[in-house]
């Protein structure tokens, strides 16, 4: 079994991590013989990994439309990467 993730820890994983983790909850809760208490803790550490990772995804894209973007003139756009 994978160790838990809480709030704090969330961003502090990768997004490889975290899919990782999301897919061990996955597997677990689909066992079917958790206490209700435990498939709620994992189906919430779940929802706040799944937003984190889509947070990275989100901001990876807008990253790559900065860096295909051109200006009037055919230039490429550039700006300081925000990480």
């Amino acid at each position: 079994m994978t160790k838990p993730t809480g709030p704090e820890q969330v961003s502090a994983l990768s997004f490889e991590e975290s899919t990782r983790r999301l897919s061990a909850i996955v597997e677990e809760l689909e066992g079917g013989e958790l206490p209700l208490e435990r498939s709620l803790a994992l189906f919430e550490e779940g929802v706040r990994l799944a937003r984190a990772a889509k947070e990275r995804l989100d901001r990876a894209e807008r990253r790559v439309e900065e860096l295909l973007g051109v200006d009037a003139q055919g230039k490429p756009i550039v700006r300081e990467f925000e990480s």
